[in-house]
């Protein structure tokens, strides 16, 4: 297995499987392990029904027992239009196929949208934990702007027999406000009912590309996660970073935003990706709601790109990777291969946290 992964990483594995200075010590982290639920969750304010819920995902899959999800997740049909997102495989605008994907890719759970989990919910929610998506940007107004609405209710998702709820937060962006209201109401109604609670923490505004595109950077991301957080999301789906610098930059000139610490950047980050994401992991609560990081695009490298994304995160202390558009943009068998392929990393003993 570690050869497999090896190869895949190619050049960059001594960069990345090396790796063994972090800025955060792990001795400050509270890592994934098989009793996850029973350290961090019991010891909260969520009721038995989210423990349940929570210890169910976690016990499913080809993971199960580690500590570690792999999600596949499917919105694009919304987020990004259903042509644009299954035009290159058209079996998933069905929506049994999505959930068929999951299962074959050995997933932890599958989250989509209302629509279709709903479609097929009494064949599949009692086989494969639902995450039920409750907001999405619909990409219809012209133009086209940062906010995400609701689709449909708590109770939907309840009735439906979802494990969980995900929503989207466009953090910075100027819907922002009633955006953290609603989605901070519907989390706390979740867990009341007894399902677990997933954050997309994204940040939008044009005001963050500046001498670079800073929507990925690890100070301004970190912060996001830290504000989803703060509204109890149980797990955090973030970008992975790819820089740095988002508050220094945004504060240069006569111009003023956030607060910040050189510390940030000195002692507790690095430009190494481990360090960058151990970041975001820190904002965490140091780990005690899980960081999984999203698995991008689909490309021409999508193997090497997904294994690459896994080791940064699983060697930052986070807690899976929630993989959809290079999953489903080929056929399933590929697509379940892919994931796979993906929670080998997580399998592997030899791939350690740094």
């Amino acid at each position: 297995m570690i050869e497999k992964i090896k190869n895949l990483l190619g050049d960059k594995q001594d960069y990345y499987l090396g790796f063994d200075n972090p800025k955060i010590s792990k001795e400050n982290l509270i890592l994934p392990s098989n009793d996850f639920v029973d350290k961090v969750f019991m010891q909260s304010d969520r009721n038995n029904r989210v423990l349940g819920n929570l210890n169910w995902m976690f016990n499913h899959g080809r993971l199960a027992g580690s500590g570690y999800v792999s999600i596949l997740p499917v919105d694009q049909g919304i987020e990004h239009s259903a042509g644009a997102s299954f035009a290159k495989n058209p079996i998933y605008f069905d929506a049994e196929n999505i959930v068929k994907l999951a299962i074959e890719g050995g997933c932890n759970a599958v989250a989509s949208t209302f629509g279709v989990l709903g479609m097929v919910s009494r064949k599949y929610a009692h086989k494969i934990p639902f995450i039920v998506k409750i907001n999405h940007n619909e990409l219809m107004t012209v133009p086209n702007k940062f906010d995400q609405i609701m689709f449909g209710t708590i109770d939907q998702a309840y009735n439906m027999g979802a494990a969980a709820v995900g929503a989207t937060i466009y953090f910075g962006s100027e819907e922002s406000g009633r955006q953290i209201v609603e989605v901070a109401e519907a989390f706390a109604y979740a867990h009341e009912l007894g399902m677990a609670t997933i954050l997309w923490c994204y940040i939008r505004n044009d005001a963050f590309k500046k001498d670079k595109d800073y929507h990925t950077a690890s100070d301004l991301t970190g912060q996001a996660n830290h504000l989803g957080v703060t509204i109890q999301a149980d797990i955090i789906k973030q970008k992975l970073p790819t820089n740095n610098g988002g508050y220094t930059a945004l504060n240069m000139g006569n111009s003023s935003y956030g607060k910040l610490d050189n510390r940030m950047y000195t002692e507790l980050n690095s430009d190494h990706p481990i360090d960058l994401t151990r970041y975001q992991i820190a904002n965490c609560y140091m780990g005690r709601a899980g960081l999984i990081n999203s698995g991008g695009a689909s490309g021409t490298n999508d193997f090497a790109e997904a294994v690459e994304t896994a080791v940064i995160n699983k060697r930052a202390g986070g807690m899976g990777l929630i993989s959809g558009r290079k999953a489903f943009q080929r056929p399933m068998s590929e697509g379940a291969e892919l994931l796979q392929t993906i929670q080998d990393v997580y399998l592997c003993k030899e791939v350690t946290v740094a």
